[in-house]
């Protein structure tokens, strides 16, 4: 038996705390011992790396720290659990006290190898550490990680101390760091009151924008309104169909509060259902469902205490502000007059119901009073198991969830994200079917893919949103990895691409196999049935696919400036009168052009060299952007251009001022994301010009031309 199994049966047995210290303090003098001691290899070369400024060397740049190795992959609910443990333990001990985290990227999906993705990833989840993108487990293999999340303490000298796996161990955490801690300053090997300035926060890169990463939306029972999630931004809005501003439900700044619009506070809200003058809401990372009441403009909550629950094996059953819930993902109204609110429990991978009335379910018609929370469906193991008992099926991260209310069929559909298929739940007796995706093995979660087909042929990856078209008695899949819209007929168990070309990307057209998506989160159907609304995640967007023009369209969100408009204005409404949203942070330096001579009714021709440092690339896949606009009282924008995808050749672009141009200054914004050949290091920067123009009477063009070469 090695070291590491007495330590874990010895940790497993002790009583207290103190008997805890002493067991990791017997280990560490063991294992750092001549005949014991293992060295890690340096981190290997050529891996990409965000968070720095340079890929960082484990015997140099973090020698005399204790090194902290989160293994992760960002699709993985039980990773996203270990973060705020990881937040917690890196506000207790800064990288001046002598400890470092630095997370380990080895994907699952193929998808979430692509270092754009990951990008994405670490900005949606707000991730402040380093963080290496290990895309061929090389590290995973050489340190013989078994599963995800595995937590790697790593000595001040390299040593392998002991690994810390799974979710829910941040008492365990805590209690080795401190003994490791304590043990190598001992020993004077713990490196104080030294930071490292090569680690940076792409977060604080990321441009002011309407959205940030929104997860899902939703429509009223009219089809006038629209709720979007705003997950980054830890907010609803509730916008007209035409993106006009209503309601603005929460502070960009996460937190757990009840309240007036104004008041509350959320943490990444993902899936919610309208009904009337309520909507209620999946509150992801504060484990809570939440209300909205509209006509009361107050948010409350119903479900969930803020805290994460262990769901394993327990079956709930108190009222709901009293039952810990565990990541909700998505939710639907169901049952006899809609009394209760199902609840895709992705922390859990289960299905919950909330009663918010005295109601009865299955066939057996159990009885339940209002407000009680408890276990629909779900053993709680991460399988893909189905079975004719509710409470013996499986699910692998349920993360959308939808009731069609249609009687010959009588159950809701679930998204279940991590074994890739969509699943069936019988509202009569909780029977959980397949319907597409997934392996006949309930063990084989890595039965993945992009093919459309019948029942188990059908392949896909990562699918998180989940819609029900009435019109066509259809579902409509966001099929996320695959940057895919699908649709799926629950009769026929076939499933076929409706819009998406599979690359991860921002193209509106009217071809729908040219359409690009970034990882869409959700979607939901108009009330005419003829338009599909899709939360395209990763590009900070709603799309609307309308199903009969067969096009795709970005819906602008619209913050009217002043008091709301009535909805009856809303069509006068212009995009020109939409603030401009910058692009770049607001700590850009500006860089003063000299003054540009041109005409009234010329042509102004933009020419924009942006030559990289030596040795770097576009990121391929990640947001390079530019825009322009003319400043005022009432800007006028110009050009507004992403997914750019090469700078070889000088951004252009032609212009004709309006007739009424004066003396004015245009401002030119490009965001620019990169990576070095080398080290592979990941850059996020922003650029900012300003040049003035001077007009006269006249009709011949100029030029306007920048060059400007950027330094690592």
């Amino acid at each position: 038996m090695g070291a590491i199994d007495i330590l874990e049966m010895a940790y497993a047995a002790a009583k207290t705390d103190e008997q805890r210290r002493e067991i990791v303090l017997k280990y560490l003098e063991r294992v750092c011992t001549p005949d014991e001691r293992k060295v890690v290899e340096d981190f290997p070369q050529g891996l990409e790396w965000f968070n720095t400024m340079k890929p960082l060397s484990l015997h140099q740049d973090l020698k005399g720290k204790l090194v902290v190795l989160d293994f992760f992959t960002y699709c993985c609910i039980n990773c996203m659990h270990v973060l705020p443990d990881l937040e917690a333990l890196e506000e207790k001990y800064h990288i001046t006290d002598g400890l470092v985290v630095v997370g380990v990227h080895s994907a699952k999906f193929e998808n979430e190898k692509t270092s754009a993705n990951i990008l994405n990833a670490v900005l949606r989840y707000d991730i402040a550490h380093a963080v290496i993108n290990d895309h061929n487990t090389v590290m995973w293999d050489a340190l013989d990680i078994q599963c995800w999340p595995t937590m790697l303490l790593i000595g001040p000298s390299g040593e392998y101390l002991l690994p810390i796996i799974g979710e829910g161990q941040r008492k365990k955490l805590f209690l080795i760091c401190e003994v490791v801690m304590k043990f190598f300053k001992s020993r004077g090997e713990i490196v104080t009151n030294v930071e490292l300035p090569m680690i940076t926060r792409l977060k604080d890169s990321l441009p002011d924008s309407p959205l940030l990463f929104p997860g899902k939306v939703e429509v009223d029972d009219q089809g006038n309104n629209l709720a979007v999630a705003d997950s980054g931004h830890h907010r609803i809005l509730v916008t007209t169909k035409e993106g006009v501003l209503l309601h603005c439900i929460g502070g960009i700044e996460r937190g757990f509060v009840d309240g007036s619009f104004q008041e509350a506070r959320f943490h990444s809200p993902q899936g919610m259902v309208w009904k009337e003058d309520v909507i209620y809401v999946a509150d992801t990372q504060n484990h809570a469902i939440r209300k909205v009441d509209l006509k009361a403009e107050r948010v409350t909550t119903i479900a969930g205490m803020g805290e994460m629950g262990e769901h394993k094996c327990q079956w709930g059953g108190a009222p709901g502000p009293e039952q810990v819930l565990s990541s909700p993902w998505d939710v639907c109204l169901g049952g006899p007059d809609d009394n209760i609110l199902f609840i895709a429990m992705a922390g859990s991978h289960q299905i919950w119901g909330l009663f918010l009335r005295d109601s009865k379910w299955l066939a057996k018609e159990i009885e339940h009073n209002a407000n009680v929370c408890i276990l629909y469906a779900g053993t709680g193991k991460e399988e893909n198991r189905n079975n004719s008992y509710p409470r013996n099926a499986s699910f692998a991260q349920p993360s959308g969830l939808v009731n069609p209310h249609v009687d010959y069929l009588s159950c809701m559909y679930v998204a279940d994200s991590e074994s890739s298929s969509v699943r069936s739940v019988s509202l009569k007796d909780g029977a959980v079917k397949g319907v597409v995706g997934g392996d006949l093995d309930p063990m084989n979660l890595f039965a993945f893919g992009d093919v459309d087909g019948k029942g188990r042929d059908a392949k896909l990856q990562h699918p998180i949103g989940i819609a029900w078209n009435p019109l066509n008695q259809h579902l409509y899949i966001a099929d996320s990895y695959n940057h895919k819209i699908k649709m799926v007929d629950p009769l026929r168990k076939s499933c076929s691409t409706v819009a998406g070309n599979g690359k991860a990307g921002k193209v509106d057209s009217s071809t729908l196999e040219e359409v690009e998506f970034n990882e869409p989160g959700g979607l939901c159907v108009s009330s005419t049935f003829k338009r599909v609304y899709v939360a395209d995640t990763n590009n900070h967007a709603i799309r609307v696919l309308d199903l009969e023009s067969n096009t795709v369209q970005e819906l602008k969100i619209i913050f009217p400036a002043g008091s709301q408009p009535p909805v009856a204005e809303v069509s006068s409404l212009s995009l020109s009168a939409q603030p401009i949203k910058p692009i770049v942070p607001s700590k850009t330096p500006v860089t003063t052009q000299p003054q540009v001579e041109a005409t009234v009714e010329g042509a102004l021709c933009l020419h924009v060299n942006i030559k990289l440092p030596d040795g770097c690339k576009l990121t391929e896949g990640a947001p390079t952007a530019w825009m322009a606009y003319v400043k005022g009282d009432v800007p006028h924008l110009v050009l507004s251009k992403t997914s750019i995808s090469s700078l070889d050749e000088p951004l252009s672009h032609q212009w004709t001022a309006p007739s009424m141009a004066r003396d004015v200054t245009m401002r030119i914004e490009v965001s620019v994301c990169y990576c070095e050949d080398l080290t592979g290091t990941c850059h996020m920067t922003g650029l900012a010009f300003e040049v003035p123009l001077k007009f006269s009477e006249g009709s011949s063009d100029c030029d306007l031309t920048i060059v400007h070469r950027m330094d690592l």
